[in-house]
């Protein structure tokens, strides 16, 4: 094992800076798209101006029913930066991503000691095509900025040595995280496992060291709820369900979820996931799901990382999985963090199946086994790297990113909206009604998205025939 506190060598981080920008730095080519982009950045006046004013909207306002200010001062540097050029925006995302891989390399090698272990879960993390939606999509800006800061939050928390100094400074980077996106709230539990299981504290004694972090989601979320007065857009079916509906529904989006790591060929930007006559489905998930628990509890002795790694996954998911009611079932930008857990089981995986004992006498056979560790090591991660290249360009305007949501789930409402809204902005408002229309015969919308496309098309129509009507009287004239 590495000592903690040995420096890992320059071109580890050198690597995987590389990847990184392999993987994602074609993006910086890609247009804004038509899914928050306008709301965040086209149409956001609170990113165009440095007066007190509109620092004080930066500071107090909510966008998209997110409180997130130090996510809009991002976006509100960046306009400063490049305007409305969209490259801009889209580099500064692929930089936080490849600063948050650094990170994960970071944290998980703190925790383990392995080096192979870090670099395969950090290497995962830069190059997966799940990590697609967060990277490439400019308004996901919230998930890796809070991101960066749970991370470094978790570094000086989680350090074998215990100090005043490492608690302020987890305070900081939590409430840093805090105010770029809520999701942070759920870091004051995780530490506390940590606390508990892994370094074995009484938990009166851990439970007193989170009071302050706690007060301070608890206050963030108070902002936050105050927020959601509106449920337009996404998927709004699943809304009136019980919260047993809910869980028996989540079991298996877990697994799905799970599969989505191991073999990410079916991504998109929206999902419709089977919400009826899946008893069947919730049997076998739940089954799943009891078995993984009764190995976990049962190696909770032994290892309690294990444990911890557990909770920590679903402590992540847990604002996502509609307890609290929003408007997606599941999302690819949902496992940014959780994925580390999954990438870092599978690297420990790789580790011990590879391991031979240091007492071995032969030198070769060890030499062997590292160097399959890591040809097996670098193998995974250059085929995430391939899967990554083939599925970022959906990705690189509204046209691509529309155009491929209808090849998956084009019985969703939503997304027939977004490809006529595609289609009238780019100067076809006859296809974008007829888009509409044909809609309404074939996707059974509920009332409000009935709604917003029959004003739609009348709104259009009329547009169409003032059109039609100037040009009858300039021919005359």
């Amino acid at each position: 094992m590495l000592n903690k506190t040995e420096r890992a060598p320059w071109w580890v981080y050198a690597s995987l800076v590389i990847a990184g920008l392999m993987a994602f730095w074609p993006s910086v080519w890609f247009d804004f798209v038509n899914w928050d982009d306008p709301a965040y950045i086209l149409n956001n006046d609170l990113i165009k101006s440095w007066s007190p004013s509109g620092l004080w909207g930066v500071a107090t306002e909510t966008v998209t029913r997110n409180y997130a200010p130090l996510t809009i001062l991002s976006l509100l540097v960046d306009h400063t930066l490049w305007g409305m050029n969209p490259s801009g925006y889209h580099a500064t995302n692929v930089l936080l991503h490849i600063i948050n891989g650094l990170l994960v390399f970071v944290l998980v090698r703190q925790l383990t000691g392995k080096q192979f272990v870090a670099w395969v879960t950090a290497a995962l993390f830069l190059v997966h095509p799940v990590q697609i939606e967060t990277v490439a999509w400019i308004s996901s800006r919230k998930g890796l900025l809070s991101a960066s800061f749970m991370l470094s939050a978790l570094i000086v928390r989680l350090r074998p040595e215990a100090s005043p100094k490492n608690d302020a400074w987890y305070v900081v980077w939590l409430a840093a995280a805090l105010l770029s996106k809520a999701l942070a709230v759920i870091l004051p539990a995780v530490v506390l496992a940590y606390d508990v299981w892994v370094r074995r504290q009484k938990f009166a004694d851990a439970f007193v060291r989170q009071v302050i972090p706690g007060v301070m989601c608890l206050l963030l979320l108070f902002k936050t709820m105050a927020a959601q007065h509106s449920i337009l857009g996404g998927v709004r079916g699943h809304l009136d369900y019980s919260i047993w509906q809910i869980i028996a529904i989540d079991t298996t989006i877990m697994w799905r979820y799970i599969g989505m790591l191991f073999w990410p060929t079916d991504l998109c930007v929206l999902y419709d996931p089977p919400t009826t006559g899946i008893w069947k489905m919730v049997a076998l998930a739940t089954a799943g799901w009891l078995v993984v628990g009764a190995l976990i509890h049962r190696s909770r002795r032994q290892c309690p990382a294990i444990l911890w790694a557990a909770a920590t996954y679903l402590l992540l998911l847990l604002p996502v999985l509609n307890f609290f009611k929003i408007t997606t079932l599941m999302n690819d930008r949902y496992l940014y963090l959780p994925c580390i857990i999954i990438f870092g089981l599978v690297a420990a995986g790789m580790q011990k199946l590879l391991a031979v004992s240091e007492d071995h006498s032969q030198d070769v056979l060890r030499y062997l086994a590292g160097s399959m560790k890591w040809a097996i090591g670098l193998t995974v991660v250059c085929a995430a790297l391939i899967a990554t290249s083939r599925h970022l360009p959906v990705w690189r305007n509204p046209d691509s990113l529309w155009a491929h949501a209808m090849t998956k789930v084009p019985q969703l409402p939503v997304v027939r909206m977004q490809v006529a809204v595609t289609r009238y902005d780019s100067g076809r408002p006859r296809e974008a009604i007829r888009t509409l229309q044909q809609a309404l015969l074939e996707c059974e919308p509920d009332d409000l998205d009935r709604q917003r496309m029959t004003s739609a098309i009348r709104s259009w129509s009329e547009e169409l025939q003032t059109r039609s009507a100037d040009s009858a009287l300039l021919i005359r004239r």
